[in-house]
């Protein structure tokens, strides 16, 4: 058996390809999971904002919105949408980025990387079938969730993957699409968390040109004050309408005349679009009080590593039975890339006190 192999033995089936990856993905554990793993806010901190799982939703909705008007597929992007994010760790990026460092520092070079994380669970670490690893997703759905970022080609990924996925070709219109569709989810639904929560103010946003475009959009409808929640309900929709349609301005003709790179936005907007991340970045995310949390973050992820690899029983079955196979150090980073924010945090207060 190759390397990443699929199995196609199936039973009759009114769904077409793509919308059974969706159907796979959506009913996996890594999915679920997701309810409860960092976008921004740890989960606990309060129900209304946004987890991985419903950004991802978010995600796939846009794409959704893009694709129909592109015409291209639409359940390939939705597919790719829902299981871009099931590599993630707990905490967000500083997680990831801790247990990568962790692994560095074991010397094992190729450390941990979200996307390809997701690329794992859904070829190797999803078990559903008897005969084979994985949830036997299409080849279109793999090669978008492998290339969900640029530059695909990363000194990491093995050899086979480069000589199945030909790492040296842009993916397909749909995993472009869906590329974009994330970073229009997460600039419109982290203001939204961030003005709710008193990290960020519309007032901060005035630095920005394009936050400046919407913020006159939502007071030419009337709407009350910037302090009312439906004034952040309309800065939310009136700045994804805006980029969707920008969007397919762009690149409606590019996609329809096959060309390389079509999917994106004019160059004058891209620049808007890099200032108003570069305002969210130091104002949000480096906010004093995420980074507080963040930091918890990182000592439970470098505490879970730490004491499973000293003790290796304390890995469930489904992991243990794999040391005899795999290298400890990716088993480990396995289970706790698999935690959620709240399962990791009450599994390092079992093992070292209350976090």
């Amino acid at each position: 058996m190759k390397p990443y192999e699929r199995f196609y033995e199936i039973d009759k089936d009114f769904r077409n390809p793509y919308a059974r990856d969706r159907d796979r993905i959506i009913h996996s554990g890594s999915f679920r999971k997701l309810e409860y793993k960092t976008q921004v806010f740890l989960n606990h901190e309060g129900d209304f904002f946004r987890t991985r799982l419903t950004h991802s939703i978010e995600v796939s909705q846009i794409a959704r919105s893009i694709t129909s008007q592109l015409d291209v597929n639409e359940s390939l992007a939705e597919a790719i949408a829902l299981a871009h994010d099931l590599g993630h760790t707990p905490f967000g990026h500083v997680g990831g980025d801790i247990l990568d460092e962790c692994l560095k520092e074991d010397s094992f070079v190729n450390g941990f990387e979200h996307n390809f994380q997701s690329f794992r669970v859904v070829t190797k670490l999803e078990k559903r079938y008897k005969n084979f690893d994985g949830l036997n997703l299409t080849f279109a759905t793999l090669e978008g969730i492998l290339k969900h970022s640029y530059p695909y080609k990363k000194s990491f990924l093995p050899k086979i993957i480069d000589e199945q996925f030909n790492l040296s070709k842009h993916p397909s219109y749909e995993a472009m699409v869906v590329d974009r569709a994330d970073e229009i989810a997460y600039m419109s639904h982290d203001i939204d968390d961030g003005v709710n929560s008193g990290l960020i103010t519309f007032e901060d946003l005035r630095e920005s040109e394009l936050a400046c475009e919407i913020l006159e959009k939502v007071a030419s409808e009337g709407v009350g004050t910037e302090n009312d929640e439906m004034f952040r309900y309309r800065f939310s929709s009136n700045l994804i309408n805006h980029l969707v349609y920008s969007l397919l301005e762009y690149s409606k003709e590019k996609v329809a005349n096959y060309e390389e790179m079509p999917v994106g936005f004019d160059k004058e907007l891209e620049t808007k679009i890099k200032k108003l991340k570069k305002i969210l970045f130091v104002k949000m995310y480096q906010h004093k009080n995420i980074v507080r949390k963040m930091y918890a973050g990182k000592q439970a992820i470098k505490g879970l590593y730490k004491g499973l690899m000293e003790e290796e029983k304390m890995l469930p079955n489904f992991y243990y039975i794999q040391l005899d196979k795999r290298s400890k150090h990716r088993v480990v980073a396995d289970y706790i890339a698999s935690m959620s924010d709240r399962y990791a945090l009450n599994f390092y207060n079992e093992m070292y006190g209350k976090l």
